[in-house]
């Protein structure tokens, strides 16, 4: 039985240990917090990465957990509305899917279906050397074990890329900007809306439903050049955030008032990771860690739940031989993921203007795409565009790897 170290606890790393134990290996998963990341943001379940969690058996979970979202209200300094995108737009392929859920929840789903998998928490990788049987791994904690294979689902800020790759700063581009998100007491009932208020000087202001209508997700992204913080103090990180929104309207005093009290706090840039080959000898790479749109490109999850389970099942199907698995996985992946990481149109400054008058014509786009013409003609081009992946339907037969069906998911 092939031995495989995931380093990253959040949904590539469980996803990929739950199709790996399914196919007959031994993923133990290693992740620096002290235990499952609660929290997050709204991910969404849409095309192949829907049927990649219905394979898993995952919808019953994901349905009960949902969130009913009407769509996304773009409101003014004062809270009147000035543009709205309904769930609805585009038959639910607009920036709103029929399936959102809290990351944190789908992460807890994912924790509870890899029963049976080894866990490590509040550990992680510090040097990793590989030979032509195995890889070696030493932990921060001092602990040195071998496997026979390494992946890195651990994120934009990988330490398995950064240690079998090279550094970060040849793979992590940034964007322009930096978005945090905590949970808040919600100022006022959203009524199901994503709404979000946007500042001159490309500051953004959102509050997202959260199961509980007393509370809501609030997200704060502004655009900035590159800036250099301890990732781990969070004091600091706070006072950053804080000094971007002092004086703005809208909710913003009462959503800074709770910055200090959030223990779900997170702040990181807006950021793409562009990874050439995603893997390194017995060494690769899933979701973020080797594929990162940014937060604009969004689809961070279906890139991580798809991309485990075709890299699980074409090391099933050649039996855990990575020289022919890692290279037919990119190449499986390589039209989805290039599809996937595509910005929207005008990229960061249209989603951050920097002035009024920038304001002002985003909105207009928007009511303009929204229009029952434009909308209609948005439908018909986002529905003529299927994912860019053939989906193969692993499976395990006699105790060995066997592809019994390949289909075009549309």
């Amino acid at each position: 039985m092939k031995t495989v170290l995931i380093s990253g606890g959040g949904i590539a790393g469980p996803a990929l240990a739950f199709w790996l134990r399914r196919f007959g290996f031994a993923p133990t998963v290693v992740e620096i917090a002290p235990g499952p990341r609660p929290g997050g943001q709204t991910v969404d379940l849409r095309g192949v990465s829907r049927v990649v969690a219905e394979r898993m058996g995952l919808m019953p979970a994901v349905v009960a957990r949902k969130l009913h979202e009407r769509g996304l209200e773009y409101v003014r300094a004062d809270g009147t509305r000035s543009a709205v995108m309904h769930a609805e737009l585009m038959d639910g392929a607009g920036p709103v899917a029929e399936i959102e859920i809290l990351r944190g929840d789908l992460a807890a789903i994912l924790a509870d279906a890899t029963t049976g998998v080894e866990y490590v928490y509040g550990d992680s990788i510090t040097e990793l050397h590989q030979d032509t049987t195995g890889v070696d791994v030493t932990f921060a904690s001092g602990t040195r074990r071998r496997f026979d294979l390494v992946v890195g689902a651990d994120g934009v800020h990988s330490r398995v890329r950064r240690l079998a790759f090279g550094a970060e700063s040849e793979f992590v581009h940034h964007l322009g900007g930096y978005t945090s998100y905590f949970t808040v007491e919600t100022p006022e009932p959203l009524d199901h809306w994503f709404k979000v208020y946007t500042a001159p000087r490309g500051r953004w202001v959102g509050l997202r439903p959260d199961h509980d209508p007393q509370y809501a997700k609030a997200l704060l992204s502004f655009r900035s050049p590159v800036i250099s913080y301890d990732r781990r103090d969070l004091a600091t990180q706070k006072q950053l955030v804080r000094e971007q929104y002092v004086g703005l309207g809208w909710h913003t005093s009462r959503i800074l008032e709770q910055l200090d009290e959030a223990d779900d706090f997170y702040l990181d840039s807006i950021s793409r990771v562009v990874v050439p080959e995603w893997s390194r000898g017995r060494i690769a790479l899933v979701g973020d860690a080797g594929y990162c749109g940014s937060p604009l490109a969004g689809h961070g999850t279906a890139l991580a739940l798809v991309g485990a389970y075709v890299l699980a099942g074409e090391l099933a199907d050649v039996d855990g031989d990575h020289v022919r698995a890692f290279p037919a996985y990119q190449a499986r992946m390589r039209a989805y993921v290039d599809q996937r990481m595509e910005l929207p149109p005008g990229g960061i400054k249209m989603a951050m203007p920097m002035s009024s008058v920038g304001i002002a014509y985003r909105d207009f786009v928007l009511r303009t795409m929204t229009s029952k013409l434009m909308a209609g003609a948005l439908t018909r081009m986002t529905l003529a565009k299927p994912d860019a992946i053939d989906l193969p339907d692993y499976s395990v037969q006699r105790g060995n790897p066997l592809r019994v069906a390949t289909e075009q998911t549309k």
